[in-house]
């Protein structure tokens, strides 16, 4: 098995000393672990949608779709969401905005309240593992 950790290029820059994915190789296919991702801008400079989930939500799976995008998966390929949310109260509004990327077989998932983000304006923080087959 093969370990690459990498910050693709169609996604914004890690916000710190991490890499946005490891991938896994496997047979024929790789198994993908993304960082959480909250609603910052291409430059990393401020938060998208300040006291907005909906929007924060929005802005956090586009950017989880180019990583995925760029190791050729997709929401489909999804396996498992992991969603940390500052205030309990904004699970129906961002789960308005996930329906919309997650259709058919759903996913696992794992919600949960935290006292706070590493961005004090994030809302959310959203973490995605995904299985792509036959690459």
């Amino acid at each position: 098995m093969r370990t690459e950790l990498s910050n693709p290029a169609t996604a914004p820059a890690p916000a710190g000393p991490y890499s946005l994915v490891a991938r896994l190789d496997f047979g024929d296919g790789a198994l993908l672990i993304l960082s959480g991702q909250v609603a910052l801008d291409d430059d990393n400079a401020a938060i998208v949608g300040e006291g907005d989930v909906a929007v924060q939500a929005e802005r956090t799976l586009e950017v989880i779709g180019a990583i995925l995008k760029a190791h050729g998966a997709g929401f489909a390929d999804v396996v498992n969401i992991r969603t940390y949310l500052t205030d309990m109260a904004d699970r129906a509004a961002y789960a308005q905005v996930r329906a919309r990327y997650f259709t058919g077989d759903l996913p696992t998932s794992t919600t949960v309240a935290v006292a706070a983000l590493f961005r004090p304006e994030a809302l959310i923080e959203i973490e995605v593992t995904a299985v792509v087959r036959g690459h």
